[in-house]
């Protein structure tokens, strides 16, 4: 049976490129040429075709939409020009299975659908990389690791570990990214000091949705603040959240490893997946920002407050996470662990309550010390600038140097070798 094409090409390529698929001996078939975007994804979802041929100045086309083909089982083949190195490499960028010269003639309109005709063979997901002009070859950045921090709600410290963790790493030389991927209530600019109305996360996903996002935009968005220390800051208000598709997240997150070793996330609460519009493809997701973020890490710092509510919702956190399958990788720290909520002996309470009810048996307590942090929040500073001494400051300094550890034992495309951790 033949395997339905589906044409988006605009000029004179078009005519060629639907001749060379019928002279397939009946392998290929182009079941709809499309006027538009619109009319191209409506015949994907109605499953008209698993091939689609686009061109890669396509009206509208950006990385959303070429992640909803992927969705819909179909596979891209985008079209560029020779003439403009760029579009080919705008493709690339947003996640084209297969990028390929424009067409002049019946042999080289062969030659383009043979190239598609090798890549039905694979899922979307799993797709071989888009061939190209040697001299026009876009490369891929190196491979940095990422950190998410998370916690459950209630505000256990997620940007405080966020930002110190990310210090104490810069701190020991490593070039290091700290994102705002919180929708909910980003604070990370004003923690350190910065302008909350900077363009950030969100001018990245938007760069990266149009397939313009490289290492140099990238680093244009991300002042540094200190030796090796960059920051992309979050949205400034949380109505802002349809800003960030995960679509655009996840390049984001591919860019991020290219520009710096660590990549430390500060993300949201909430894990929930929006069932109730899972069956529309188009609808965004309110919670894209922080499941992308936790799908994409090599390590999750799950945080959790260290009172008895707080660590009721640390364990069922660790839960959750678990059944979602995320966070394979990942330190367990209880932030603010004081005796006046947690007993005469809280460390001692603490872990046997996490040993017992999550089966966690070497978390990272984390003292209560108000007076650093508030000077820390009030200077806009870290703790190893504000106050170097403190408790705090050492367990957070101990959890980064654990978490650098397995950069050193990581190859550039190798998993995270650390067992998992609760």
């Amino acid at each position: 049976m033949a395997v339905g094409v589906l044409c988006a090409v605009q000029g004179s390529a078009e005519a060629i490129i639907v001749q060379a698929v019928e002279q397939t001996g009946g392998r290929l078939s182009v079941t709809r040429r499309c006027a538009d975007l619109t009319e191209l994804l409506a015949a994907a979802e109605a499953g008209l075709g698993r091939l689609a041929v686009v061109s890669g100045d396509l009206d509208l086309l950006d990385r959303e939409a070429i992640e909803l083909l992927h969705r819909a089982g179909v596979r891209v083949v985008g079209i560029g020009d020779a003439t403009r190195p760029w579009l080919g490499e705008r493709l690339v960028a947003l996640g084209a299975d297969l990028v390929a010269v424009a067409p002049h003639d019946e042999a080289s309109a062969s030659d383009v659908v043979r190239e598609a005709l090798a890549i039905l063979g694979a899922a979307p997901d799993g797709a071989p990389e888009p061939s190209w002009p040697d001299e026009h070859t876009v490369r891929r950045p190196a491979r940095g690791l990422v950190v998410a921090v998370w916690g459950p709600t209630g505000a256990p410290g997620r940007t405080t570990v966020a930002v110190n963790v990310a210090a104490e790493l810069a701190a020991a030389g490593r070039r290091t990214l700290l994102v705002d991927a919180d929708t909910y209530g980003g604070s990370v600019a004003q923690v350190v000091g910065m302008l909350d109305e900077a363009p950030g996360l969100a001018a990245a996903a938007r760069a990266a949705g149009q397939g313009t996002l490289d290492l140099m935009t990238l680093a244009r968005l991300t002042p540094t603040i200190a030796p090796d220390l960059r920051v992309l800051s979050g949205i400034s208000r949380a109505d802002r959240w349809p800003e960030l598709p995960s679509s655009s997240l996840d390049a984001v997150w591919t860019v991020a490893r290219g520009l710096a070793e660590w990549t430390v996330i500060d993300c949201g609460f909430c894990l929930e997946q929006d069932e109730a519009l899972s069956y529309d493809t188009r609808a965004p997701r309110r919670n894209a920002a922080t499941l992308s973020a936790l799908e994409a890490a090599d390590v999750v710092l799950v945080v959790g407050a260290g009172d008895p509510v707080g660590i009721q919702r640390l364990v069922r956190g660790l839960g959750e996470l678990t059944d979602l399958g995320l966070g394979s990788t990942r330190f367990v720290l209880v932030n603010r662990v004081r005796a006046t909520v947690a007993g005469p002996h809280p460390a001692e309470a603490v872990g046997q309550a996490l040993a017992r009810y999550a089966g966690v048996t070497d978390a990272h307590l984390v003292p209560d010390d108000r007076a650093a942090l508030d000077t820390a929040l009030l200077e806009a500073r870290t703790l190893r600038e504000a106050a170097p001494g403190s408790p705090a400051r050492r367990v957070l300094a101990g959890v980064a140097a654990r978490v650098d550890a397995l950069l050193v034992a990581t190859t550039v495309e190798g998993p995270v070798t650390e067992p998992v951790r609760a």
